[in-house]
């Protein structure tokens, strides 16, 4: 076992390892074998507090610092995240039953993600506008927000974790990290350790491993934060968006989705077939983005589901340390059963089960399903695990209507022997970010990231991030004296 589940398994708050003040502990299982990886005794609502209070004492000297040095600690970091690679790998497929294939996809995009906060830190820009008023000089300055909470969830914890704090912190601010119980290493500190080994000052990182039925919503609440960026369910997602609207801060909200991969009559089917597998079933199924549904063109329907059906029986289920792997473990045994209970609705709705997936502890076998009754509450809501809806459909418009019926709207995907084709259709998709010819599965460090009606509010990555953890100041400057009415 990763010593990393020992020496990592406390809170970090300004600066300090320390273990929590609270009651009870926070037991970190390995989802495939049920080993016991760490303990960690959790943060109270006072942890809560010091965290936010050292993160404001030590932004205001960091968001002062020249801005090459604060690029360096950066640099350091992107350097340490490579030279540990597989220590790193090996805590993701410990403690959330990522596939080693799952696990370097995710250290890719977190390097990815550094090498732009490195461009981050040199960005933020201010203007000088012209004023009405003779003599007058309106400058309008980027600032940093000030301190931001982040509340990361367990599917893709490195990366979502880094995705807001290292930006965030790039530009200025002070971070209070939250990560979801089930990952507070690989999506907390870790994080921490990163970063404090890069050399970044103590108290502008903090990591509380906590819960909410111990804090409530102290992390929310706290007068200290600017701004929350919460990544996980659209139910707990509302929830965040009301409090933070409440206290008048801003929430960026990265939620759920129910994409679709669409196959028009003219497709590829064979890669058709492997776009729409990868975005299924990756890494069980448990992403945001991943293809819940598989819409197909009735004329194609039956050979694109005969190659389907064989592929995904294909997939090699078990130990997410065997590099053949590609179904591991899902995160849980209330997901195992949850999946199991969307399995037995199906069937009982009326589907028919090309590929019936059985559980055993927390590997969930895949499923395909088809013949889902149109009105099925299942076709609009996230599945998050390894069943995929196939349902066939007559023409685009049809398409089109089923893809939008959805309260979801993050991301989707096309294929089409046209690529004008497919890019007409997407931009009638009620979604934040759409695919021609390619997987429902994407990020990149300078596109804006994000999704429209119940999948979130706000987009991160590039210039959309640099948005959303600074805020715009007008200081006017009169040269000469102004003339005031009395």
């Amino acid at each position: 076992m990763s010593s990393y589940f020992t020496d990592l398994a406390q809170q970090y708050i300004d600066g300090k390892w320390r273990p929590g003040t609270g009651s009870w502990d926070i037991i970190d299982f390995n989802p495939y074998d049920g080993e016991k990886l760490a303990s960690i005794t959790i943060a109270t609502v006072d942890e809560i507090d010091e965290a936010y209070r050292a993160a404001a004492r030590a932004q205001k000297e960091w968001a002062e610092t020249n801005a090459y040095a604060r690029r360096a600690i950066f640099e350091k970091a992107l350097r340490l995240v490579e030279e540990r690679e597989q220590e790193i790998a090996d805590v993701i497929i410990a403690e959330l039953g990522g596939t080693r294939l799952k696990a370097a996809f995710e250290l890719h995009l977190v390097k990815e993600f550094l090498r732009e906060s490195v461009t981050l830190v040199l960005r933020p820009e201010g203007r000088i506008i012209p004023s009405p008023v003779d003599g007058k000089e309106n400058r309008l300055y980027r600032v940093p927000v000030g301190v931001v909470g982040v509340i990361s969830p367990f599917n893709f914890p490195f990366l979502l974790s880094v995705k807001s704090v290292a930006p965030a912190l790039a530009v200025g601010n002070a971070v209070v990290l939250k990560p979801h119980q089930n990952t507070p290493i690989a999506g907390g500190t870790l994080v921490a350790k990163l970063f404090e080994d890069a050399g970044l000052p103590a108290g502008l990182l903090n990591v509380v491993v906590t819960d909410v039925a111990e804090i409530g919503d102290a992390f929310l609440e706290h007068p200290v934060p600017r701004v929350i960026s919460f990544t996980g369910s659209d139910k707990v997602g509302r929830h965040v968006a009301t409090v933070c609207a409440s206290h008048f801060k801003r929430s960026v909200l990265e939620l759920g989705g129910n994409s679709a991969i669409v196959v028009l009559d003219d497709a590829d089917v064979d890669y058709a077939v492997d776009a729409a597998v990868f975005s299924r079933y990756v890494h069980q199924g448990q992403v945001c983005m991943a293809a819940n549904r598989v819409l197909v063109d009735r004329s194609l329907a039956d050979e694109f589901t005969e190659k389907f059906v064989a592929k995904v029986r294909g997939l090699k289920v078990g130990d997410p340390r065997d590099p053949e792997t590609v179904i591991g473990p899902v995160i849980n045994s209330q997901q195992a059963e949850s999946l199991t209970s969307v399995v037995q609705q199906a069937l009982a709705e009326g589907a028919t089960a090309l590929l019936h997936g059985t559980a055993e502890g927390n590997l969930v076998r895949p499923s395909v399903l088809t013949g889902l009754p149109a009105d099925s509450a299942l076709l609009r809501q996230e599945v998050f695990g390894p069943v995929a809806f196939l349902v066939p459909f007559d023409g685009e418009e049809e398409a089109l209507r089923l893809v939008n019926d959805t309260p979801y709207g993050l991301s989707g995907a096309v294929h089409t022997g046209s690529t004008e084709r497919g890019v007409a259709f997407a931009k009638q998709v009620d979604s934040g970010m759409f695919h021609v010819n390619d997987g429902t599965i994407h990020d990149e460090p300078i596109v804006p990231f994000g999704g429209e009606k119940h999948s979130g509010v706000g987009r991160l990555n590039g210039e959309t991030t640099l948005e959303s953890f600074t805020t715009t100041k007008w200081i006017s400057v009169q040269h000469g004296r102004s003339r005031f009415p009395f």
